[in-house]
């Protein structure tokens, strides 16, 4: 006839995962030797382990169901793998393990608390790391966790899960990405749960990042809960930082883009016409009829990036000057200089 799993667990032949779960928790936490001391707990704890270890697996169940417990176990005239091979599993033996990888704790009832001092007083010792919290009945024993703190390890106010610390990427984007907009595919590698949820495995994905016009550096764009995962944690958020490419032309200020245009002094003294590059490949032309100082700077309206929130409008392109002074100057034209120019 063979061991009826579901009768261990005290559920249904459909039961779902989580119904799985929170009988076997329920169950453990009841018949494990360190706090049932009665005759038979060690043993009925041994089968709560192997009814689990069965039923939350897919396969595991899937052959259990059809074949029973001798299909498990390899027994004659049962199912074939996929290459002819006979399925065989047995039950490790060792129910701590099982219990220790189901509440995430070497010593089971640390994660509760710690039995001590005189009286029966409890010295409670709560969760601090990235562990689920378990819903503990009453009916266990425990009385109702009278030494823990309002809402924390009971039904009311169970501590969740702790979310690890976001992931920070630098997205890099080149100017004419800021200009037009562009969609950018990020791949990641994360670990990812198995379907038993205990175990994981590396897997590689595809983010993708719809860059807007006029975008400002230092934008964040997060995909929630997209990175490593595990069975007592929250899967961390995926931060990318929009970094600005170094441009050969041109620098960024906010929505305004600033060209240095290289003169000599003589066309910084008598006037010139500039041909000036733009963001979207023209040239265009500027013309400088004042004298050009040092610290000039001359503006060219609506030549910039768009603006974020209104990319219909763009800022400007601001001319800054680099002015070529000569190397050396000959007699006659110092005397020339000396009489054109003004002195102060």
């Amino acid at each position: 006839m063979g061991k009826d799993y579901y009768k261990v667990l005290g559920i249904s032949k459909d039961a779902g995962d989580d119904e799985i779960k929170k009988a076997y928790r329920k169950m453990a936490l009841k018949y494990h030797p360190d706090k049932n001391k009665s005759k038979g707990a060690e043993e009925k704890f041994k089968e709560i382990a192997e009814a689990y270890e069965v039923l939350s697996d897919k396969k595991k169940r899937d052959i259990y169901d059809k074949y029973g417990e001798e299909g498990l176990k390899g027994g004659d005239g049962m199912p074939q793998g996929e290459q002819g091979e006979s399925f065989h599993w047995t039950f490790h033996g060792d129910p701590n393990a099982t219990f220790t990888s189901f509440f995430g704790g070497n010593n089971p009832f640390d994660v509760f608390f710690n039995i001590g001092g005189t009286g029966g007083t409890q010295n409670t010792r709560f969760f601090t790391g990235q562990q689920e919290a378990m819903d503990v009945d009453d009916d266990f024993g425990f009385g109702g966790f009278g030494g823990l703190q309002p809402g924390v390890g009971t039904r009311s106010g169970s501590q969740r899960k702790r979310q690890d610390p976001p992931v920070h990427h630098d997205l890099r984007v080149s100017l004419e990405d800021i200009f037009r907009g562009c969609t950018k595919k990020m791949k990641i590698s994360r670990r990812v749960l198995n379907p038993d949820g205990r175990t994981t495995r590396t897997e590689d994905k595809i983010l993708e990042i719809n860059v807007k016009p006029g975008w400002k550096e230092g934008t964040k764009i997060t995909f929630p809960k997209e990175g490593d995962q595990g069975p007592k944690k929250i899967p961390a958020d995926i931060v990318f930082t929009l970094k600005d490419v170094p441009h050969s032309v041109f620098n960024r200020d906010g929505s305004n883009l600033i060209y240095k245009a290289k003169i000599p002094l003589r066309d910084a003294l008598v006037g010139t016409s500039l041909r000036v590059p733009t963001i979207d490949g023209r040239t265009i032309t500027v013309p400088c009829v004042e004298v050009v100082k040092p610290n000039s700077r001359k503006r060219v309206t609506g030549e910039g990036l768009p603006y974020p929130k209104q990319p219909s409008r763009r800022g400007d392109l601001l001319i800054t000057f680099d002015i070529v002074f000569p190397d050396h100057l000959s007699s006659t034209t110092k005397e020339i200089l000396s009489d054109c120019l003004p002195t102060s």
